[in-house]
Order: structure tokens, then C-alpha cells, then sequence
């Protein structure tokens, strides 16, 4: 192309020259070294012509029009899934207090597209500083939130981003480990590396989505642990509000259990939590079927099946530190049949109350066998509510209020373990119960108080330090640079009763969290 510019120039100038100067009249000879000349240069620029078009045709052959079809070919003749049709509430929220504007990137794991129903109350955010001017230094126009893709583009994509998380912690008790109840919490005094993430998600094609994360952290002697924390595929296009789900996942159960420690408002677990669903949590691998209801609200029937073995299924199959659990030497066996599986439904809906508040309501259940015994049961029943508001005149998302509480039961069958070696069987009936308020007072600042309590059943036989009832009251402050940073102060003071076998004793703990993010993770649950 350049060449053709530089052809044409040449004969403009020529055409100048002559029209400029006054010259004799041309010979014949003259007449016909002109036209020669002129001839050649209307070959080359021919040829010149020809190459650019085979360049252009490369190109297009390179890059398809996504909706560019033949002549002679009809739409219908490569289908296309069809867009799954957004909900009528939205259900994403990728961080607590902040909104943001839409990526243009598929929706991450458990997200809904989220499209605010009243026009005037979002409630998708990307964090708690991005704002609608946060724009790329590049000028392009792209959100510095955008995850950072590696491969592919349009349709078919994956991103990848890696999040950090690392404490300083300070306990009047000398066991923090013990204090906490939460794998990714603070585990000992001075610095904590108890959470660093790498995550990917991606277009498998047209028809599936992937997601992973792969979590490395380093134990209290400072050796590296890795743990596949998820890893599932997801369907992208079924009819009827469906949508399918399998792989390694974080099971539906309550509000804090599906999502991840780097988005939680504390910088520890809450104990009902850890201590009913384990240290990390309930996942496992398996399958899960999700339904919306197509009602005037946000409604959504989950309903999955899991493994349930292990540290990860603690109140199920699990065979406990050193073949022990509750005192009972635990069977640690293979699946006989669907018996043992965990089962895990949830029901959750989430109306509106006014363009500015947002409630959130659900119920689960979790169900399945456990190791003290040849046929002891576990059943766990949750009930959660979110409620949120924002101002009308929020920037950035602030200020706002956030108030979350979840309760769980546990009927808990402990057997006398292999061969009747314990001297009694018993059922422990446990709850307890946490609530929390975050309320962002300032752009990029949030403050936070908690209350836990658990109840455990007291008993004669069973001496386990796991079974002491206990609560705890918490403060915090967060500080958010920008999106891609968090600095956190949190102050925990422990009340942990007496019982048969374990003195009341109580303990103050302080911990300061610092955290970074390469990318930008997707979208989590609202």
C-alpha cells in the first residue's frame, strides 16, 4: 500500500512539473517514451493493487467476522447457543462495597448476570473504589478491572489473576491455631501466609465455562501446602432457567461457605461455620443442578451431590487427626451406595424493598453419613439474610450499609467407633449463629463489628477440644488503596466455656491483613 502512495505522488508531482513549466512541443518520439513510461507505471500500480487484496483476503481468513456468513449460507446453518436470559434481581457482587461497570467478559463461577431491575440501585461491584471513571492509561477505554486475558478473545477466552492475602497476628493465647477455627485464618503469632491464589476461568466452548483455583499457603514451620481449592465446568446455554454444574466445588450451603477467604469482610472464619462445615470449608467433589424460578423476584432452587469425604466433608465421612474424631476411632470406608454421598439443597430469594435496599433470604441443608460408626447420620440445617442499602447518591458505592446473619443446626450421630471400641453411642444437637454489620462510611473505607456464638452439646464421654461452646465479639477497619489492595485492622476477644473436661478461659487476639491483586478476579455471589 505504501508503495501504491508513493507511485501516485510521483506521477502528481511529474504533473505539476509539466503543467508548471512551459516546455517546446514534443517530438513523436517523445510522445511515445511518455506513454511507455505510463504504461509501465499502470502495470505496476496493477500489481501493486493485486498484492494489497491477497493481504486484505489473508487477513480476513486470519480474523472471522463473528456474525459474517456466506452468500449462499443461511443463518440457521451453524446454531448458536442462545444468551441466557439475564435474572430479575441481580446476584453478583464482586466485592462488598463498590460498583462497577459491566465487563463484557462472561460472567464468573455462581454469577448470574447481573442487570439491576429499578435502574437506580446496582448492586454488581467490581470493588470497593472502581468507579465508572476508572479507565485504562493505555486510552482504549478498558476498565482497569478487565481480568487479564492470555488467551484468545470474543468468545472464546481465559483469564487469569493471582490474589494474595498475609497477616500479622498477635494472641494472648499461645495456641492460636487452636483459637481459630479456619484453615485460611491467622495461625500463629507474627506473619501468616495463609492464602495466595491463582485463578483461571475460561470459554471451553460454546457450551461450557471453566473455572479453577489452586490455593498454596505455608504452614506454621514455613513449608509450602497446595490444595486444588476448586476446579468445575459449568454449562452456559440450557433453556429454562437451568444451569449444571461438576467438578471439585465449594457446596451451596448458607452465604459464607461458597465464596472464597479474600472476600470475606474478616479476617477470620466465623465459628459456626468452621467448626460445622470445617476448617475448609464444605466442598468436594461432584455435581449440581441449579433452577430460576421464572417468578416477578430473584428465586433459585440448588441441589447438589458431593463426595463428603475428608477434611472437607468434616461433619460426613471424615476420618478424623490420626484415624480419630470425637474421641471415636473413625471406619474411614469406601462409599457402599448413594447413602453415603452429601447431599446439599438450597432455596434462596431476594426481592427489592425500595430502589436503594436489597434483601436477600435462604434456606440450606446438608446431609450425609459419618465415620464414628457403620451407619451413623449427619443432617445440618442453615437459614441466612443479607440485607443491603446504598445511597441515591452513592460514588463508588458509598456510603452503605451491609447486615449478614446465618444460623446453623447439627444433629450429629456419633457412634462407638470401630469395633464398639468407644463406651457409648450418642446424638449431639449443636447450633450457634453469627451476625455481622459492614457499613462504608467513606470511599475505599469500611468499618465492621461481629458476633459468634456456638453451642455444643455437653457430654461425659467425649473430651474433645472441637466441642467447647464459645463465642466471640469482633471489630475491624478496611482501608481500600484501590481495587487491587486491602489493608485490615481486626481485634477478636474469645469467651470459651467450661465443661467436663475443659476450664472457661478467654483470650484477646489482633491481627493485621494485607492483601494484593495481579488481575482481577471475577465476579463472586451477591
Amino acid at each position: 500500500m505504501k508503495k501504491l502512495f508513493i507511485v501516485l505522488a510521483a506521477l502528481g508531482a511529474q504533473a505539476a512539473v509539466f503543467a508548471q513549466s512551459p516546455s517546446p512541443a514534443p517530438s513523436p518520439n517523445d510522445v511515445e517514451v511518455l506513454r511507455q513510461q505510463v504504461q509501465a507505471l499502470t502495470e505496476t500500480v496493477k500489481a501493486l493493487q493485486q498484492q494489497v487484496k491477497e493481504q486484505q483476503d489473508t487477513l480476513a481468513k486470519m480474523n472471522p467476522e463473528p456474525g459474517t456468513l456466506a452468500a449462499n449460507q443461511s443463518p440457521a446453518a451453524t446454531p448458536q447457543p442462545a444468551a441466557s436470559a439475564p435474572p430479575l434481581f441481580p446476584t453478583t457482587d464482586e466485592s462488598v462495597v463498590a460498583s462497577a461497570p459491566q465487563s463484557s467478559a462472561p460472567p464468573a463461577p455462581n454469577s448470574p448476570a447481573a442487570v439491576p431491575v429499578n435502574g437506580s440501585f446496582p448492586t454488581t461491584d467490581a470493588s470497593v473504589t472502581t468507579s465508572p471513571e476508572t479507565i485504562s492509561s493505555t486510552g482504549a477505554g478498558a476498565s482497569l478491572t478487565a481480568p487479564i486475558t492470555i488467551a484468545g478473545g470474543g468468545k472464546t477466552y481465559m483469564n487469569l489473576s493471582f490474589d494474595s492475602v498475609f497477616s500479622l497476628a498477635y494472641s494472648s493465647d499461645r495456641d492460636l491455631d487452636q483459637l481459630e477455627v479456619g484453615d485460611h485464618d491467622p495461625q500463629q503469632r507474627g506473619f501468616n501466609a495463609r492464602n495466595a491464589e491463582i485463578a483461571l476461568d475460561g470459554a471451553v466452548d460454546p457450551y461450557f465455562e471453566g473455572f479453577a483455583n489452586i490455593v498454596l499457603k505455608l504452614n506454621n514451620d514455613n513449608e509450602t501446602e497446595i490444595e486444588l481449592e476448586e476446579a468445575f465446568m459449568q454449562t452456559t446455554d440450557l433453556p429454562w432457567g437451568l444451569q449444571v454444574k461438576g467438578g471439585q466445588f465449594f457446596s451451596a450451603f448458607g452465604r459464607i461457605n461458597p465464596t472464597h477467604p479474600h472476600t470475606w469482610d474478616f479476617a477470620d472464619d466465623p465459628l459456626v461455620h468452621g467448626r460445622f462445615l470445617g476448617s475448609d470449608g464444605l466442598r468436594g467433589v461432584g455435581a449440581q443442578i441449579s433452577w430460576t424460578v421464572p417468578v416477578a423476584w430473584y428465586s433459585q432452587f440448588v441441589f447438589g451431590v458431593q463426595n463428603g469425604r475428608g477434611n472437607t466433608g468434616y461433619s460426613f465421612r471424615n476420618p478424623g487427626d490420626n484415624g480419630v474424631f470425637y474421641g471415636r476411632l473413625t471406619t474411614d470406608r469406601e462409599a457402599r451406595g448413594l447413602q453415603d454421598f452429601v447431599y446439599v439443597p438450597r432455596w434462596e430469594n431476594s426481592v427489592d424493598l425500595s430502589p436503594t435496599q436489597t434483601i436477600l433470604a435462604g434456606v440450606s441443608g446438608a446431609f450425609g453419613s459419618n465415620d464414628t460408626g457403620a451407619n451413623t447420620r449427619t443432617q445440618i440445617y442453615g437459614a441466612d439474610l443479607l440485607y443491603k442499602w446504598k445511597s441515591p447518591r452513592a460514588e463508588g458505592g458509598f456510603p452503605f450499609v451491609k447486615w449478614q446473619s446465618e444460623a446453623m443446626y447439627r444433629r450429629f450421630e456419633a457412634g462407638r467407633g470401630v469395633d464398639d471400641s468407644f463406651p457409648v453411642a450418642e446424638t449431639f444437637h449443636d447450633w450457634g449463629m453469627y451476625s455481622q454489620i459492614i457499613w462504608g462510611f467513606k470511599k475505599g473505607w469500611t468499618a465492621g463489628v461481629r458476633g459468634d456464638y456456638l453451642h455444643m452439646e455437653d457430654s461425659a464421654f467425649t473430651d474433645d477440644p472441637a466441642r467447647q461452646s464459645r463465642s466471640r465479639v469482633s471489630g475491624d477497619m478496611t482501608w481500600y488503596p484501590t481495587e487491587f489492595s486491602k489493608i485490615r485492622l481486626q481485634y477478636n476477644h474469645d469467651f470459651l466455656e467450661a465443661n467436663d473436661f475443659l476450664a472457661a478461659r478467654e483470650a484477646d487476639s489482633l491481627f493485621f491483613q494485607f492483601e494484593f491483586i495481579l488481575g482481577a478476579h471475577g465476579a463472586h455471589k451477591f
